[in-house]
């Protein structure tokens, strides 16, 4: 259908007109994806010029609208004279119009627990850090650069403290993810992602207990059972807090040659994980249940709860600063000491990459340099 393109004006403030097109039947926009009557050229002319300098002004700047208004006929009612490149290109400036922040929000949504709610972190940097208008033309190398610059040195959303450097890399990595994203989708043209470098994560330390401390720990009372029953559980079989607090009894299944399994789904990768669990972790759960109720029916995560397992190790006479999180990592780290290689490793632990499990036997060797340097002769 062809579409009328007419340049119209619209009297605005100190005696101006602004110049529009109009169009009809109203056109599809691709930028706002619907249709419309109207686009505003951001220009305009004096309704009453006053001398020959406005006077040209406006001559220039109608001829100006005129070549604007024949381009877009051309782009509406004959595409034929323009050659394939060029309605690429068309296509191209049409598509950096587009909002990037909408696109970021609809990949946010796909996401799911911890995961969404990095992406809904790092978007309200992005808001933060420019506005609620971003355009896809926008983002480009010295763009991403700055943000990236922004991270490593911004507060957290709520209140005045810095955002650790590991939380920033994490961020980072969400916005680069969306312009991997983008550039797939066709939404920009250049692989941005591939040329900007993430923000390097810090070395962290990752507290454990060594098997002779789990072994005191786990014949140390605890006034809080349900805990104590978590945190063994965990130590023995390398879940994390949510993967135990989310359990059903339909999740563990006992096979003839495999023995107890329990299907898990990791908060991070949303992927299934089938992991064998040593009879010993079994036994600890006590009489199954109905096959939807939880099994550790009423366990939380809280300042109250993270206080209860400081006084429990402080009972247990280990001065360590530890939380529900660290029984899975020394599950790893003892796993790792036993011999266990770091494949079979990552694999019971469901990491996605091998890469977040060898942060384990970084731990190890440092443990290794700790029982040398323990030997010392005074001669």
């Amino acid at each position: 259908m062809i579409s009328k393109v007419t340049l119209r004006k619209k009297s605005i403030s100190k005696g101006r007109y602004s110049l529009y097109l109009d169009f009809y039947p109203p056109i599809y926009t691709s930028s706002s994806d619907k249709t419309t009557r109207r686009e505003f050229l951001r220009l305009w002319i004096y309704e009453k010029p006053k001398n020959s300098i406005q006077k040209q002004e406006n001559k220039q700047t109608l001829l100006l609208a005129e070549q604007i208004r024949l381009k877009r006929d051309n782009e509406i009612n004959k595409p034929e004279v323009y050659t394939p490149f060029e309605l690429e290109q068309i296509k191209a400036q049409e598509r950096g119009e587009k909002s990037f922040l909408n696109y970021y929000e609809s990949l946010m949504k796909k996401r799911k627990g911890s995961t969404y709610l990095v992406w809904l972190a790092t978007l309200k940097h992005l808001k933060r850090f420019a506005d609620d208008n971003i355009k896809f033309k926008d983002i480009d190398e010295r763009f991403c650069n700055d943000f990236k610059d922004y991270l490593t040195h911004a507060n957290r959303i709520k209140g005045n403290k810095k955002l650790n450097r590991n939380t920033a890399s994490s961020y980072f990595n969400k916005f680069k993810a969306s312009l991997k994203q983008a550039f797939k989708d066709g939404y920009i043209t250049i692989d941005i992602n591939s040329k900007i470098e993430a923000i390097k994560e810090a070395e962290t330390r990752r507290e454990f207990l060594t098997l002779q401390e789990l072994e005191l720990l786990a014949n140390t009372p605890c006034k809080n059972t349900l805990l104590r029953k978590f945190a063994i559980f965990s130590a023995l079989t390398g879940l994390g807090f949510k993967e135990v607090q989310n359990m059903v009894w339909k999740d563990i299944s006992y096979q003839e040659n495999q023995g107890y399994l329990v299907i898990t789904k990791r908060q991070k990768t949303q992927r299934d994980n089938y992991l064998p669990i040593p009879n010993q972790a079994y036994e600890l759960l006590g009489e199954p249940g109905k096959p939807d109720e939880k099994v550790f029916t009423g366990l939380k995560y809280s300042a109250y709860h993270n206080r209860q397992l400081l006084d429990w190790l402080d009972d247990a006479g280990i001065e360590k600063n530890l939380t529900p999180h660290c029984f899975r990592h020394t599950y790893a780290t003892l796993q790792l000491q036993a011999g266990t290689d770091l494949y079979t490793i990552s694999k019971m632990l469901g990491h996605k990459n091998l890469k977040t499990t060898q942060v384990y036997a970084k731990i190890v060797d440092q443990s290794k340099r700790d029982t040398v340097d323990k030997i010392k002769l005074n001669f």
